[in-house]
């Protein structure tokens, strides 16, 4: 143990903790020492009490948009200094590529959840899951959903794999929900959460105890929890299991939301031959899967599922490229596989293999040349990529059950789609499966039936082929998480992971009352008018509620007649009497698109002014049909205000939803919409 060797320390209650040496933590390349976990015990009731007290408070008195625009900031701030990142995940083994998903992905995580943010949550704290529904006969009494801030404490535990990206990618919507956070990395690489927290807090951009740090063990922090927390793990399938059984989770229903190693598969349609784009498709997914951060990946491929008849052709074709891989010390040029995270990663990875090689074969491994290069790689924890093959995986349950978490994978034949079907199925729950294809009711026939058994199905063919990710790549926006073994949770999702840490909460009242409740306007609520156009105000001024009830125009024959010629939309419908009459309305109609652009001139106010644009329409309906001769009037009110901050490419502005009915002359709705429309501050006007 050397006293040059630095000791790590968690960050509890907005300090720095720890400054006496306990476990020493090796560098998975050579053995060297890289840092020192520290003994000292941490009072987990401060770290709670803190986080509650404070970090909470201070949260909530930012809405949604701010902490949005916070984790923008924050993504810039380490993506300026992802250097400092590289230079010590070198250590865990990986390569400039492994380390890229773990850090750029990372950040890259932060800038997707801003983005999300600004996009589909409101400046507030409150989300409204609408549309509201009617209670009553009369639209006195209605009801909606809301999501609100749980107002607890986050506590993620993370996996050794990826030490970055595993935790940005759960504080990201955890942060963006108003929760704060105690992170706990797994040991082994803890050195590299160190250090991206320690960017972190040196930024200043979060409010104090947002994200809290343990190192070491987490002692008795799940014991501590209350019932409006929540926990999220990422690891092995028998440690999720260990944890969701605390007494205290159980007995106060905090939920757990788990993310485990699962015995994920890549499947080689029958439709697919060995001369098709697509052959060599499912061995490079295959075979990255297997070298890409050397293996060790929840989503890696364990089982790869081919036709018997194409067994050798993808044994040889991935043993031809298993046989030029380079391995060793990433630091060496044209190194494309580093080393396992530890050796007793080293160790574990190599009894499972020994376990799975009892009734299979070896296509490949340690016994075809394995000779990691770089110095000092004898004391690192490198092992040779394996490749297994297993003639009948029905009758050999081991290929289904054991998990060798290292560059490892299990060739399996199957006779029919079926019966690939059924042998995916038998990793009892896996957070991703592969098919790989090139037709589409074969593509629709695996996700009926292996959607049930899979959190995502990659489907992979030529076509897709030219953007896709990889069978080991999740993404912000889509969920991350499987059934059964994978753990049974969600993570990522884009907006689905935010909604995690909030509270789901039925509310019913009058709709003024739920206006204000929700912070959106709902039909039958009091509206607010003055002298002054609703278009003629800045978005400061503009309230929820503000409405304009507009002039009147009688749909003629020649409007008809003009929409058509200027569209180019001569639908008998509006023009056919005689065919008209045969149809359930029973005469000529206007054009829906008529009538809308009609109400837009009823309510536009034309003048230059604080609107700026009209970006798009939403829930547009078109309820009953105008006919020639009808009278239209429309209803233009405020619905949803939200404030986007101030952004140095724009003049301040913000957006504004507006609820927009248009009525005939018997009261009757015969069109339904919102309109977004960006409006100018006051501070743009004041700028210029």
């Amino acid at each position: 143990m050397s006293s040059s060797t630095p000791i790590l320390q968690s960050l509890i209650a907005d300090r720095w903790v720890g400054g006496t040496a306990a476990r020493a933590l090796l560098s998975a390349v050579n053995g060297r020492e890289v840092a020192l976990t520290h003994a000292e015990e941490i009072d987990f009731g401060e770290s709670l009490s803190f986080a509650r007290g404070q970090a909470l408070p201070a949260l909530l008195k930012l809405d949604f948009q701010q902490r949005a625009a916070t984790l923008k900031a924050l993504a810039a701030y380490l993506m300026e200094r992802k250097e400092q990142l590289y230079a010590i995940s070198a250590h865990t083994g990986g390569t400039r590529a492994d380390n890229w998903i773990d850090i750029e992905g990372g950040i890259g995580t932060l800038f997707a959840y801003a983005s999300t943010g600004r996009r589909e949550l409101p400046s507030s704290n409150i989300v409204h899951e609408g549309p509201a529904v009617s209670l009553g006969r009369e639209g006195s009494f209605i009801g909606s959903h809301v999501l609100v801030p749980k107002r607890g404490v986050a506590v993620h535990i993370n996996a050794f794999n990826f030490p970055m990206w595993g935790m940005l990618e759960k504080f990201a919507p955890s942060f963006l929900a108003g929760m704060p956070c105690i992170v706990k990395p797994a040991t082994a690489t803890s050195y590299v959460a160190e250090a991206c927290v320690r960017l972190i807090q040196d930024s200043g951009l979060l409010p104090a105890g947002s994200l809290q740090l343990v190192i070491g063990g987490s002692g008795d922090l799940l014991d501590r929890l209350e019932e409006t927390d929540v926990v999220t793990f990422t690891g092995s399938a028998d440690t999720a299991a260990m944890l969701k059984v605390n007494k205290n989770l159980i007995r106060r229903g905090i939920p757990f939301n788990a993310e485990a190693d699962s015995l994920n598969c890549a499947i080689l349609a029958p439709d697919v031959t060995p001369d098709d784009p697509e052959f060599d498709l499912f061995v490079r997914e295959v075979f990255r899967e297997m070298s890409a951060k050397t293996g060790q990946k929840c989503t890696a491929i364990r089982r790869a599922i081919v036709p018997r008849q194409h067994l050798d052709a993808v044994a040889a074709k991935l043993r031809e490229r298993l046989a030029k891989i380079k391995a060793g010390d990433p630091s060496v040029e044209g190194v494309k596989m580093g080393a396992l995270a530890s050796k007793a990663q080293q160790a574990d990875v190599a009894e499972r293999v020994a376990l799975l090689a009892q009734g299979n074969e070896i296509v490949f491994g340690e016994r075809d040349g394995f000779a990691p290069l770089g110095e000092g790689v004898a004391n690192g924890a490198f092992f040779a990529p394996t490749l297994l093959l297993c003639r009948d995986a029905f009758a050999n349950e081991a290929v289904h059950e054991l998990e060798a978490f290292g560059p490892v994978s299990t060739l399996m034949p199957y006779e029919d789609f079926d019966q690939a079907l059924a042998l995916a199925a038998k990793g009892r729950g896996s957070l991703v499966g592969s098919v790989i294809t090139k037709t589409p009711a074969l593509a629709a026939e695996a996700v009926m039936h292996a959607g049930a058994f899979h959190g995502r199905i990659h489907v992979l063919d030529r076509e897709a082929a030219k953007e896709s990710t990889g069978h080991g790549s999740p993404m912000p926006a889509l969920k991350h998480g499987g059934p059964g073994r994978a753990g049974g949770g969600e993570e990522l999702g884009g907006i689905r992971a935010v909604k995690h840490y909030l509270q789901r909460c039925a509310v019913q009242g009058s709709p003024t009352m739920v206006t204000a409740i929700t912070g959106e306007y709902q039909r039958g609520a009091k509206v607010q008018e003055d002298a002054v156009h609703p278009f003629r105000k800045h978005f400061e001024e503009i309230q929820i509620g503000d409405s304009l009830l507009t002039h009147r125009r009688t749909v003629s024959e020649a409007d008809i007649v003009n929409f058509g010629g200027i569209s180019g939309d001569y639908f008998y419908m509006h023009f056919d009497e005689i065919a008209a009459k045969d149809t359930q309305f029973g005469q000529r109609i206007a054009h829906g698109y008529f009538v809308l652009s009609a109400a837009a001139g009823l309510f536009v106010s034309p003048a230059p002014g604080p609107v700026l644009a009209n970006y798009g329409l939403d829930t547009l309906r078109f309820v009953n049909p105008v006919a020639i001769g009808d009278t239209i009037q429309a209803r233009l009110t405020c619905k949803r205000r939200i404030d986007r901050g101030n952004r140095p490419d724009q003049p301040p502005q913000g957006v504004v939803a507006w609820d927009v009915q248009v009525m005939n002359q018997r009261g009757e709705l015969v069109a339904s919409y919102d309109i977004l429309t960006l409006v100018a501050k006051q501070a743009a006007q004041t700028a210029a």
